[in-house]
Parts: structure tokens; C-alpha cells; sequence
């Protein structure tokens, strides 16, 4: 489908810099960052300590594997505001995660980063293709969950129209969208599905309303799910990245002229890729684990985050800054079965090589005795539902559980279900995995 294509001086000037412009800015606001984190975050000091090392030896940007990481575990261990660089007095606003496996992680803003914030989401919005005057419709959850709000700022920053809907309330959605005719649409790529299944329930095209592009994050998603998404709603499908500890939506965002990843923003986050196993910088290309540092955050400054998510460091393509390739998976979310390294997103691949089942899955692990068993629960298309016939439902599920194992190595057990049998989430991620092992210890 067509795309807008950006006009002259919609670029920032860092936005086309050279490499070594990047560079110099990237050292400054790195060296001001760690002296930053270590003359005002106890937990920064002790850990730089015990590391040997101080902000002054930082002399080139690879001086910086030199300094530890930060993970969750800090953020929790320093529970509620151990990792604020300024007086709590300070701080304008508070995030936090949801929790749900522990203590939550907590961030704060000054009204600094939240104007910075508000500009890299603008800027993400532009090179999705937003101009001003267009009305963007945000169904990504408000509150504590950074993706309302981040969305919310940045679209206004931009010069766009706000519909602050947030998430669920599904036929609403659906009347506003029809009513109000946004152009964009900032969601989760799930609940986007969950959308469009909603117009067809309707009797409406999905294809056929205002929507133009969609900005999707907060949980991993590949090439299938985005042609499924563009094949439903008839928009261009974006790439939004970001994470609460880093500052939230914004961090990375792919460009439409390119749609090839998304874009770093580099002049306030340096990336690393690192071999999750021995912490060991790898080069440029190369797939392991992403982690952040902040080069502009005053509130949290955060040094060598450990994102977890797992990806390589590409070349730039639509601007000077390098980009992300697709996040294969968490570190933490693969699943081993069998001995097998298994992703949820390798599977919904597969799923979405077969037009007459959705996007929506469930991955059910449970172990018989010694033994690991996967089973893929996915279920058919809305329009499919109750037409096909039991043997061909039956060869769908043996076609694709010959591909999972041909292709991504485990054996499996597909069931195949009728429209509308899987849960949708309308608030926050979907929940791809239910793992029992975990559950009967």
C-alpha cells in the first residue's frame, strides 16, 4: 500500500549526521551521565566501586564495557526511589511496572525528561509518518504502564489530535474510530487484532475506516503478524520500542520509508548487543542481548541495562542512527523443551503462514513424567468460523505442527479451535504462555 513519504525539514539535524557527529555527542552525554549516576545513586557508587572504575576512565564510547550492568534485580533491590538521582521533590512524575512476578520497577521524570520523552515519541511519530493536524487514537493503557501516557505527550508534541481512549472497552473503540476518523492508531500489535475482529463482528471492513498507520509495541512481534495486521486493517504497521526502566515508548521507532526495523535514537540511548551468557560486547550484526545506557535522563539515569530482549545491531538505512533488528525474544521468555530453544514468536510465525487461522495463540507447556510436552493452541478466522470441515481443520493442525517441527525443531501437539476460544487481552501484553511446569514446581 502507498506511504506518505516525509517532507523537506521534517528531519531533526541529528537525524542526518554523520557517524563521528553521533560519536561526539554520545561520549559528552555519556561522560555527564555516569558522573551523573555515580555522585548521586548510592547503588551506582557501590557498584563502580567494587568494579574498580570511576566516570573519568571513560575516554572512548568502548571504554563504557569497562562499567557493570544494571538489571531488574537492581531496580527491585532499591525499591521504591534508591535509583533516583535527585530529591524526590524533584521528580515530576512516577511510573512503574506491573509487578506481577515481584516488586514493581519504579522510574521517575523531571519535567526535563518528560519534555525529552514527549519529543522522541513526537519524533517516532513523524517518522511513522504523522504530521501534524492528524488525530491519533492511543489504546495503549493509562496509569502506571508508560504507553498511554508516552503516546498521549509525544503525539501531542508532534501537533496531532488525541483521542485518549486507552484500552478495552472494544466496541467503543469501534464507534470512535468510525466516528471521530483518526489516522493513527498507538496500541499493542494483539489488541490491534482484536480491533479488527471487532469491525468484522460488526459487519464493518476493518480495511475500509480512516486508520492510515498503526504504531504498535510493548510486546514482541514479527513479519507475520505485521502482514496479518496491514492485511486487516489496510494501514502501514510500525515498530515502536521502548521499556519503563529506559524511559518507555519512544526509545526506538522504525521509519515508513523503510519499514526495516526500528530506528535507535542514539543521541539519548546507547546500545549494546552483549553475549548473554558472558556479558561480552559483540559486534555490530551480531544477534545476542540488547542493553541500554541513557545519555540525556536526569531523574534515573540507567547504565548497561540488560533489556533481555534479544536482537542484533543493524546499519542505518533512513537515518544516520542504527536500528534494531526484530526482537526474536526475551532471554527470560524461551521456553526449552525437550532441549530445544523455543520463542513464542517463532511459532506465531508459523501460525501465520496459514491464512485461515488468527493471530491469536496459546503455548501450553506441561511435563509427563520426565518429559516436556508443548502444546499450540490457535484457533480459526473470524470469517472461517463453523465453514470448514473437521478433516480439513484436522489437516491444518498436522500442517503446522509438521512445520514447528521441521522448522523450529520441537515436537508438539496442535489444536485447532473455533474463533473467539482463545482470551484476548484488552490491557497490557498478551499472555502467549502457560507454562504448568512452573505451576506444579
Amino acid at each position: 500500500m502507498p506511504v506518505k513519504q516525509p517532507q523537506p525539514g521534517d528531519l531533526e539535524p541529528i537525524e542526518k549526521a554523520s557517524r563521528d557527529e553521533i560519536a561526539a555527542v554520545q561520549l559528552e552525554r555519556l561522560k555527564a551521565t555516569l558522573r551523573n549516576a555515580y555522585e548521586n545513586v548510592p547503588h551506582y557508587r557501590k557498584k563502580f566501586d567494587e568494579a574498580g572504575v570511576h566516570p573519568e576512565d571513560l575516554q572512548t564510547l568502548a571504554d563504557l564495557a569497562k562499567f557493570p550492568f544494571t538489571t531488574k534485580h537492581d531496580l527491585r533491590d532499591n525499591y521504591p526511589f534508591g535509583m533516583f538521582a535527585v530529591p524526590r521533590e524533584k521528580i515530576a512524575r512516577v511510573h512503574a511496572s506491573s509487578g506481577t512476578t515481584g516488586k514493581p520497577t519504579v522510574v521517575g521524570y523531571t519535567l526535563k525528561d518528560i519534555d525529552t520523552w514527549a519529543n522522541l515519541v513526537a519524533r517516532s511519530i513523524r517518522a511513522a509518518g504523522g504530521r501534524p493536524g492528524d488525530m491519533v487514537h492511543v489504546a495503549y493503557g493509562y496509569g502506571l504502564f508508560t504507553g498511554g501516557l508516552g503516546a498521549h505527550y509525544g503525539a501531542e508534541r508532534a501537533g496531532c489530535t488525541v483521542v485518549p481512549m486507552s484500552g478495552g472497552q472494544t466496541e467503543k473503540q469501534i464507534q470512535l474510530i468510525q466516528d471521530f476518523k483518526p489516522d493513527i492508531i498507538m496500541v499493542t500489535p494483539s489488541y490491534a487484532l482484536v480491533i479488527a475482529e471487532e469491525f468484522i463482528k460488526q459487519g464493518l471492513d476493518p480495511a475500509a475506516c480512516s486508520l492510515k498507520v498503526g504504531i504498535f509495541g510493548a510486546e514482541p512481534w514479527g513479519e507475520g503478524m505485521r502482514a496479518e495486521i496491514e492485511r486487516k486493517l489496510g494501514i502501514d504497521a510500525m515498530d515502536i520500542y521502548g521499556l519503563s526502566e529506559v524511559m518507555g515508548p519512544g526509545v526506538a521507532s522504525e521509519c515508513i520509508e523503510s519499514k526495516d526495523g526500528p530506528v535507535i535514537w542514539e543521541d539519548h540511548f546507547y546500545p549494546e548487543i552483549i553475549d548473554p551468557s558472558t556479558g561480552e560486547v559483540l559486534p555490530d550484526g551480531s544477534e545476542g542481548e540488547l542493553v541500554f545506557t541513557s545519555l540525556s535522563k536526569e531523574a534515573m539515569p540507567i547504565i548497561r541495562y540488560r533489556t533481555r530482549d534479544l536482537t542484533r545491531l543493524l546499519a542505518p538505512t533512513s537515518r544516520s542512527f542504527r536500528r534494531m533488528g526484530k526482537i526474536t525474544g526475551r532471554s527470560d521468555d524461551m521456553l526449552i523443551i525437550r532441549g530445544v530453544n523455543v520463542f513464542p514468536t517463532q511459532i506465531e510465525e508459523q501460525i501465520l503462514r496459514e491464512p485461515r487461522l488468527s493471530g491469536n495463540y496459546q503455548l501450553v507447556v506441561t511435563r509427563s513424567g520426565l518429559l516436556d510436552e508443548l502444546e499450540v493452541r490457535c484457533e480459526l478466522q473470524l470469517p472461517q468460523s463453523g465453514i470448514l470441515s473437521p478433516g480439513e481443520i484436522q489437516g491444518i493442525a498436522k500442517t503446522l505442527q509438521h512445520q514447528i517441527k521441521t522448522l523450529i525443531g520441537v515436537s508438539s501437539k496442535v489444536t485447532v479451535l473455533e474463533f473467539g476460544q482463545i482470551p484476548r487481552t484488552q490491557v497490557g501484553k498478551a499472555k502467549r504462555v502457560i507454562d504448568e511446569r512452573q505451576q506444579r514446581g
